[in-house]
């Protein structure tokens, strides 16, 4: 269809048609040259590497404590759970759901579904509730905010380091690489997911009428005329 080869901007809005772009090439609008979109072509392999990496440092994140603290031979650990079970049971349950859905919710959900839809466009089909799923990332996408709850670590560390003696442990590093990782997962593009999957259902809408057996037209037979 006609409507299928044409995109709008998303800044000025202007209406191109949409031309097919070669390996690693972007597609600028030529009014605010804001990129419009950029080619698909061998960018799945990355970005899913990326995700599948990032889902496993964001489960460690979450499994391990994050720091370990040493005052008059007292030592205390606490992981991103326990802190959130902690602002709990003080009667911050605001705060506390709060801080579960931005360091918890919100960044697995995306990795979980972004997962789910690269694994299955890569293998070449368009998996069940692709449209749900893909306005599902685009919510919570901006809701996620590691990279704050990381600059909160690292500011309470400094100063905690003058009452008491603070020591990392394995998930203050993973939150410090899941951080790097969400940024390289934010920069993908999803428009890219929508363009290859519209190639898709146009493929196998091609191969179904294809494999449609022709019925061939019957012959008009020709009655015999009735004697009066």
């Amino acid at each position: 269809m006609e409507q299928d080869r044409l995109i709008a901007c998303h800044d000025c809005d202007a209406l191109f048609q949409k031309p097919r772009l070669g390996r690693r090439r972007l597609a600028r609008c030529p009014r605010c040259k804001a990129v419009l979109y950029g080619s698909s072509t061998g960018r799945l392999d990355p970005i899913c590497a990326m995700t599948f990496a990032a889902l496993i440092t964001f489960l460690i994140a979450q499994g391990f404590p994050i720091l370990e603290l040493e005052a008059n031979g007292i030592t205390s650990q606490t992981s991103l759970i326990g802190a959130i079970v902690a602002l709990w049971s003080e009667n911050m349950q605001i705060v506390a759901v709060m801080v579960f859905c931005s360091t918890t919710l919100f960044p697995l959900t995306e990795l979980v579904a972004l997962l789910y839809v690269l694994l299955s466009v890569r293998a070449g089909f368009v998996p069940p509730a692709f449209h749900q799923v893909m306005r599902a990332i685009q919510f919570v996408r901006p809701w996620g905010m590691i990279e704050v709850f990381m600059l909160g670590v690292l500011v309470t560390i400094v100063k905690m380091t003058s009452l008491a003696r603070v020591i990392p442990e394995a998930a203050l590093f993973a939150f410090g690489a899941l951080t790097l990782m969400f940024a390289v997962v934010v920069t993908f593009e999803p428009r890219t997911l929508w363009d290859i999957a519209d190639t898709l259902t146009r493929h196998r809408t091609r191969q179904t009428q294809r494999r449609k057996p022709r019925v061939a037209p019957r012959p008009a037979t020709r009655r015999a005329p009735r004697e009066g």
